[in-house]
């Protein structure tokens, strides 16, 4: 008896999801858009249990990739589909040329990895560098977005062949202070601190972040990317 009441509570939650996400998606009920799922992304809002649907939505829309990135603070050119290496297409891309942050080179990112990065700069990193150093960050640094090869040690294509991952290996303050991943991270001082703040926020804002603790290929950067799997290491 109890087994059924618990079935018929958990068929009457999920009918009840279901006609809460067609009344939203309608429009029939109106609450504010960061609370809605099918609103579009406003990189300016506080990151909520929905943002991560909502930038797994841009994948394949580029219209409501478009309205995240006018809201993300990006200086960025749109890109045209294209295969810079054979095996290795690169679609619904933009190439950032900075943000509120500047960058070491402009790189190549599909629309979901941009506006994370977006989302990073703005909830993550720029908090961590205030709440450690009381200055902002004004500079990331990278060694690049596109590679078309595989993960070391297997088959399978890294997400830098598609532009859908980023290597960051270090970050510059107002004040001119260097962090760097390969020299700072084993220490024990402000640099340390805040760049473990830092790798906290991109598991936050990416599908994917790997730092130094991850292998001895990763000792010297954050890899993040938008990949299928989530994984904070």
């Amino acid at each position: 008896m109890l087994i059924r009441i618990i079935g018929r509570l958990l068929f009457l939650s999920l009918l009840l999801g279901a006609a809460l996400l067609v009344a939203l998606w309608r429009g029939w009920l109106e609450v504010a858009p960061r609370f809605n799922p099918w609103a579009p992304l406003d990189v300016r809002e506080t990151p909520n249990l929905l943002t991560p649907f909502k930038l797994w939505r841009l994948g394949d829309d580029r219209e409501l990739c478009d309205l995240a990135l006018v809201t993300s603070g990006l200086r960025f050119t749109r890109l045209a589909d294209s295969i810079p290496h054979p095996g290795c297409p690169v679609e619904n891309a933009v190439r950032i040329q900075g943000a509120n942050v500047g960058l070491s080179s402009s790189f190549m990112a599909t629309c979901p990895l941009a506006v994370s990065f977006a989302l990073f700069e703005r909830h993550g990193l720029q908090p961590a560098a205030q709440a450690v150093f009381g200055q902002p960050v004004t500079r990331v640094e990278h060694v690049g977005s596109f590679a078309c090869r595989s993960i070391a040690g297997s088959q399978r294509p890294s997400q830098h062949s598609y532009a859908n991952a980023l290597d960051m290996v270090g970050f510059r303050l107002r004040d001119g202070q260097h962090i760097s991943v390969l020299r700072d991270w084993p220490g024990q001082g402000d640099k340390a601190r805040f760049l473990r703040l830092v790798q906290e926020a991109a598991c936050y804002s990416f599908n994917v972040t790997l730092g130094p603790e991850y292998n001895a290929a990763h000792r010297d950067h954050f890899h993040v990317d938008m990949g299928m799997w989530r994984m904070c290491r």
